[in-house]
């Protein structure tokens, strides 16, 4: 249907293969390849403990649970982000406190509304690296150190990105990645959470698979011949194949990275001139993991007329993200958050196709399209 897609998944025969020698293997449930797929994670971030997941929400939840949330609790999060952020603070019981984004030029939580949200009750932070460009880590690390808030970075947007040299994931108490098709990285459906947190990394160890002593894994290599359920778990582990995936993914996340970047930057050349949007993060901190390239149409005028004539010509958009806290259910169980910046957006954004292998000739296509519309 499109000729130019949102995004399309990188998938080639190494990770084919890699999926058929794990077929052919005989086991298919977390295993030698999760384990893997861990050990290189932790290499490629130098992060001690590393946990694969079935999905980044169980990420995020996972991360909630160990990090203590429960009935009464506030946790700071975006509204521009997916919903699965503020979903798994929920889930424990807590309550999400959104705030806003710094400006309509850098979409990242704003330290400033951070700390006029902060409470008694504030117990956490979820910050999400919007579009793949880092937050102002070393504000809001200052102000979770002086308010005894633990922090938990959404990365889903993220693996390979950085900021002071340091690759984000590894800042806060938990980085969560999500390996969702339209990812940096791909296992389909898919999540890691990392910490440098001994206890926190044996309470997600036990969380993740209904909090049993030994698993299959286990008695499989003939470590136990049984077990025991200590606690309330989930199962939440990933399997084989998608591992298998993963990590041939991973040893081509900062070429596809760097392919992202250039395509970035171009756009940028391109369109920055134009007078009827302008382009976000041009000036950023750190460095990006590209995951997403957004315009700002200025009004709702404008975002409908790009949108439609891009579709017209089979160019894919999307809108990255209708704000969380305006859904339905989050209007009538906290209905009186306001966001201004965050609003104004959901009114103007528009993310353009963006992915490793998009063609020089598919960019000067939607970047012909886009002018054509404002015409």
């Amino acid at each position: 249907m499109w000729r130019v897609p949102l995004s399309k998944i990188e998938i080639e025969k190494d990770e084919i293969d890699s999926v058929i020698n794990t077929l052919k293997s005989g086991w298919l449930s977390m295993g030698e390849q999760v384990k893997t797929f861990e050990d290189e994670w932790k290499k490629y971030f130098d992060i001690n403990y590393a946990f694969a997941v079935s999905n980044g929400t169980a990420a995020l939840h996972l991360s909630c649970l160990a990090a203590g949330f429960g009935p009464g609790d506030e946790v700071i999060v975006p509204s521009l982000t997916f919903v699965a952020t503020s979903n798994a603070v929920i889930y424990c019981g807590a309550k999400p406190v959104f705030v806003d984004v710094n400006t309509e030029d850098d979409l990242t939580l704003s330290t400033l509304e951070i700390e006029k949200k902060i409470t008694s009750n504030t117990k956490g932070i979820i910050l999400m690296h919007y579009g793949g460009y880092p937050c102002d880590m070393d504000s809001i690390i200052t102000l979770a150190r002086k308010y005894n808030l633990v922090i938990i970075e959404d990365g889903a947007h993220c693996p390979g990105a950085e900021i002071n040299n340091t690759k984000l994931g590894t800042i806060g108490d938990f980085g969560c990645f999500s390996f969702f098709p339209n990812k940096n990285i791909t296992t389909g459906e898919g999540g890691m959470i990392i910490t440098k947190n001994v206890r926190y990394a044996n309470k997600i160890k036990s969380l993740r698979s209904h909090y049993m002593t030994t698993l299959t894994w286990d008695r499989h290599q003939g470590h136990a011949k049984s077990y025991d359920v200590t606690g309330l778990g989930y199962n939440y582990r990933l399997d084989e194949l998608r591992a298998s995936i993963g990590i041939k993914q991973l040893q081509k996340l900062e070429f596809n990275n760097q392919k992202r970047g250039k395509i970035v930057n171009r756009y940028i050349n391109l369109l920055e001139n134009e007078k009827d949007f302008t382009i976000p993060f041009v000036q950023h901190r750190g460095k990006s993991a590209y995951h997403l390239f957004v315009i700002n149409t200025n009004n709702l005028f404008n975002k409908n007329k790009i949108e439609d004539h891009l579709k017209k010509m089979r160019i894919q958009t999307s809108f990255h993200y209708p704000p969380v806290h305006l859904f339905s259910y989050y209007k009538k169980h906290f209905p009186e958050v306001t966001l201004p910046i965050t609003e104004r957006l959901s009114n103007k954004l528009i993310t353009l196709p963006l992915f490793p292998s998009m063609t020089y000739q598919e960019q000067d296509y939607v970047v012909k399209s886009i002018k054509d519309a404002m015409q």
